[in-house]
């Protein structure tokens, strides 16, 4: 392979990379947050919370990431909301990853001795108080594995943004391949990228989850 490209044209993956990241992180982030209230819904004894938060997941994982990524980015300008590309990609991945996310945060919750609610309640903290204060950091230590994996997912996933627009590593990759005329080595390039990427995230994961268990084992 000749990587004499690499000296004239390493910015571009360097920015995609960038953009990756700052996708991913927000992504997940924002999946978070939204995904903690569709958990809540979830386990909601209020069956139209139940319902809509049950129909909201349904819906995005019987959906292709692409579909929605189109509807979000169209379905906006549509609305006469003018939003950069990178914050429509944004929104889309973390309106994805929050369907994903509700679910891990609800088993996380459920996996939870209910004594610890019922101690909780019986010291006169209300359902919410408790929720906040016992259950939801007690799952969040339990679920922080399968979270880390959802990031390392997205950051995958994040490559399909590119149709829109958005210069993230597969878009510069394409670019590159489009004024060097090598239409094979970018890609093993962003490949090797995209994998030192999650090699590493996964190895750290390794790490605070190893951590984790040492420290439940000391106490």
């Amino acid at each position: 392979m000749d990587l004499a490209f690499l000296t004239k044209y390493y910015k571009f993956y360097i920015d995609g990379t960038l953009i990756t990241l700052f996708l991913s992180f927000f992504g997940v982030i924002l999946g978070v947050v939204i995904g903690v209230f569709l958990a809540l819904m979830k386990l909601s004894k209020v069956s139209f919370l139940n319902k809509i938060a049950g129909a909201y997941i349904e819906i995005i994982r019987g959906t292709p990431l692409l579909v929605q990524l189109l509807l979000v980015y169209y379905g906006l300008d549509k609305l006469g909301l003018q939003l950069p590309d990178l914050a429509s990609g944004i929104i889309a991945v973390s309106l994805n990853s929050a369907a994903y996310v509700a679910e891990i945060i609800r088993a996380g919750i459920q996996s939870i001795d209910k004594g610890q609610m019922e101690a909780a309640r019986s010291l006169g903290m209300p359902h919410s108080m408790s929720m906040r204060y016992i259950i939801i950091p007690q799952a969040f230590k339990n679920i922080l594995p399968a979270l880390g994996n959802e990031f390392i997912v997205l950051i995958k996933e994040s490559a399909i943004v590119s149709i829109v627009g958005i210069h993230d590593l597969m878009y510069n990759t394409d670019t590159i391949r489009g004024i060097s005329f090598k239409p094979f080595t970018p890609l093993v390039i962003a490949a090797m990228i995209y994998f030192i990427i999650t090699f590493t995230l996964s190895k750290l994961l390794a790490i605070v989850e190893r951590r984790m268990r040492t420290g439940d084992q000391n106490n």
